[in-house]
């Protein structure tokens, strides 16, 4: 038998500490409009309270997080906006993207969103809006799901590997029945979305907004963000969406190109 030495508890502990305090933020990040209570916390990270309140404590304590002093809840804190403003520039794909989205918004007059994979979440990094008047902001900037929730998180989750997807879907059991989702109606729309080519789903929390996705992928040929465009369904019907997925396939190709020149 091996035994563990002290340093080598030490050093797991110091991990176990770091991924635990990542998951938190990671679900603070994924409620952060509506700011989430210290249960709400423990229950949907499986953290025992204590442990979820001492984090939070000390991330309160380096503005990683904020709690609002009436309500009580758990929201990011201004550390995470200056971080992302120093990381930004090394990660230019809303400035390579914007010249794609911003045609594609004058050519359909609908919204467009730039969505983001972040680990088994997806994150919408940017939107651009058409001139047609019925808006669907189906998402907002800075949004964080399970991966796999939302029309442009579905194009990357169905554009993965066959085991990458089961992983994904399994990690994200426990939380797809806050979306009205589950791993077998995930999956059907996973394998429905690889037989098209493109992900297309009326979006379930808002009645008549369809919405459609295609993927992009990085110079190893791996999904890691998708241009999606949603409008009202009447806007949406079978010729339309053929003619979008044309299109959006064609400004993934162009954003793809780009990245393998470095974003120049």
């Amino acid at each position: 038998m091996i035994k563990k030495s002290a340093d080598d508890d030490a050093r797991l502990s110091g991990t176990q500490s770091i991924e635990r305090a990542l998951t938190l933020i990671r679900e603070i990040a994924a409620h952060n409009r509506t700011g989430s209570r210290l249960l709400d916390l423990a229950n949907r990270t499986g953290l025992q309270r204590p442990t979820v309140h001492r984090m939070l404590k000390c991330l309160t304590m380096e503005n990683m997080v904020q709690q609002d002093a009436e309500t009580h809840r758990y929201y990011l804190g201004p550390m995470v906006f200056e971080l992302g403003l120093t990381a930004a520039p090394r990660f230019n794909l809303r400035e390579v993207c914007q010249p794609a989205m911003t045609r594609i918004a004058e050519v359909t007059g609908d919204t467009v969103f730039l969505t983001q994979r972040s680990g088994f979440d997806a994150v919408c990094v940017d939107r651009q809006e058409g001139t047609f008047p019925i808006k669907t902001f189906t998402l907002e900037i800075g949004m964080r799901r399970p991966l796999g929730v939302g029309t442009g998180s579905l194009a990357i989750l169905s554009a993965l590997s066959e085991d990458e997807v089961r992983r994904v879907v399994t990690a994200n059991t426990p939380r797809l029945p806050e979306y009205g989702l589950s791993p077998t109606s995930l999956v059907a729309q996973v394998k429905r979305a690889q037989r098209l080519g493109y992900a297309v789903r009326e979006v379930p929390s808002l009645a008549g907004v369809r919405s459609i996705g295609h993927a992009l992928h990085n110079q190893s040929g791996v999904a890691f963000a998708a241009l999606s465009v949603s409008t009202i369904s009447s806007r949406m019907n079978e010729k339309r969406i053929s003619e979008l997925a044309t299109m959006l396939k064609n400004e993934a190709r162009l954003v793809e190109k780009q990245l393998e020149r470095g974003g120049r």
